[in-house]
């Protein structure tokens, strides 16, 4: 079985070239607390047996310059693509997407508030990012969302109004889980599955929140492949925000996720990834 990731960050460790300017204007503790180049990835990918990997811009790092994804995964074409950050809503929104995909970008990310800021959606309903969003279908993008369930009716709306859009949600967009069978709390995540172009990203966050109060991995996942498809669920370890080396956190995943089927994980840990980012599968 293949293994590609689809959430690890890089960060330079030359700030004169790649300098931080963290989105919002407060740096994300883990980007300076444990750094990783994209050559300690790759070192990182080979221990933990990940062949390929869709590599998400730091947002909380380095704003919207998507220099460093791009130029790092550039370096390793055969095993990375560079998911990156734009201002959605400023004017020149499309022209910048153009110039990013020019130079390598194969995916994009709004990062609506998380580790430095508290989740704000109104970016994801504002009318001015939607010819982004048109431009998005046009060249076939897919766009991860941060967020949490206070932005999922806003997804919502834009997976309805622009369905030729891959949506993925970012940890699962971080649904409560504790409750239990049959998981009401997490209804408005379950709703989603309705609307073809939501994917979900699996990472440590909901393999941690599995293991607590009533929820259990062997209830909560085959609910979840149940409702939206395995091959709408895709495996990112958010390596290195998340502690641990990359073979930990994929050995975790891999142990959650041992009551599916092998067809069913063969999709989370590489057929999704590949059919979100086709150059991953060339």
């Amino acid at each position: 079985m293949d293994y590609f990731d689809i959430h690890p960050h890089i960060i330079s460790d030359d700030e004169t070239r790649y300098p931080p300017s963290p989105l919002f204007g407060k740096r994300s503790d883990w980007s300076q607390e444990r750094p990783n180049t994209v050559e300690s990835l790759i070192a990182a990918m080979d221990a933990a047996g990940v062949a390929k990997a869709a590599v998400v811009h730091s947002s909380t790092t380095y704003g919207f310059d998507n220099s460093y994804v791009v130029d790092g995964c550039n370096l390793y074409p055969d095993r990375l693509v560079a998911v990156g950050s734009v201002d959605m809503v400023a004017d020149d929104a499309p022209d910048v997407i153009r110039s990013w995909t020019a130079r390598g970008l194969k995916g994009l990310r709004v990062f609506t508030g998380g580790s430095t800021k508290d989740f704000d959606p109104a970016e994801l309903e504002d009318p001015r990012a939607f010819k982004a969003w048109d431009l998005l279908g046009e060249l076939g993008l897919p766009m991860c969302i941060q967020t949490g369930p206070i932005g999922l009716p806003q997804m919502t709306m834009l997976a309805k109004r622009f369905a030729n859009v891959a949506i993925i949600m970012d940890h699962l967009g971080r649904p409560d889980v504790l409750d239990g069978p049959p998981y009401a709390n997490a209804d408005s995540l379950f709703e989603l599955a309705a609307l073809p172009n939501i994917y979900l990203k699996l990472t440590p966050r909901i393999f941690g929140d599995v293991k607590k109060g009533k929820a259990s991995a062997e209830t909560f996942f085959p609910k979840l492949v149940a409702s939206f498809g395995a091959d709408r669920l895709a495996w990112g370890s958010n390596f290195p925000t998340s502690p641990g080396t990359l073979a930990e956190i994929k050995a975790d995943a891999e142990a959650g996720l041992a009551s599916l089927s092998d067809a069913d994980r063969a999709w989370v840990f590489g057929g999704t990834a590949a059919k979100l980012y086709p150059t991953l599968a060339g």
